[in-house]
């Protein structure tokens, strides 16, 4: 069962990075001129259908992921950082990326149609290195080792 649950965390998160590279395409594309008429619908309809509920299948199986493992959902501060990080991206994406799709955007909303894409790129990256380098170690027992050093221990 963990194998299948990571399995399908692998499968969205790959394919929420795919959509958002999609995503942060059509931006680039419509503030260097491509047909808006052509590259906002698109866009928005990738968004709409895609990357939104992409962002709270990925987090929600993450969290089972996390639970359902040796990892933990508090155990390893590499965890709770990811944890922290993929919560921030659908929140994102949710309250200020999804409203703004639809119609053709004008100025400064073009440029938010690219830089939340490029954004949540990033964020996805470094989740990525997280998950594979897995740094800091245990996160209670890091809050043990400082309470113990400041005691005098």
């Amino acid at each position: 069962m963990r194998k299948l649950i990571l399995t399908v965390h692998v499968i969205t998160a790959v394919g929420w990075l795919g959509v958002d590279l999609v995503m942060l395409t059509f931006g680039i594309a419509g503030l260097a001129g491509a047909d808006p008429d052509l590259v906002y619908p698109a866009q928005s309809l990738i968004g709409r259908a895609l990357f939104t509920p992409l962002s709270a299948v990925v987090w929600l199986v993450g969290v089972l992921n996390a639970l359902l493992t040796p990892w933990g959902l508090f155990k390893h501060t590499w965890v709770v950082v990811k944890l922290a990080v993929t919560t921030l991206m659908l929140l994102l994406v949710t309250l200020v990326l999804y409203p703004q799709l639809g119609g053709i955007p004008e100025g400064p909303d073009r440029v938010n149609l690219v830089v939340a894409p490029a954004v949540s790129t990033s964020l996805m990256i470094f989740a990525t290195v997280l998950s594979t380098y897995k740094p800091w170690g245990r996160f209670l027992q890091g809050r043990a080792k400082r309470r113990s050093v400041l005691a005098g221990r």
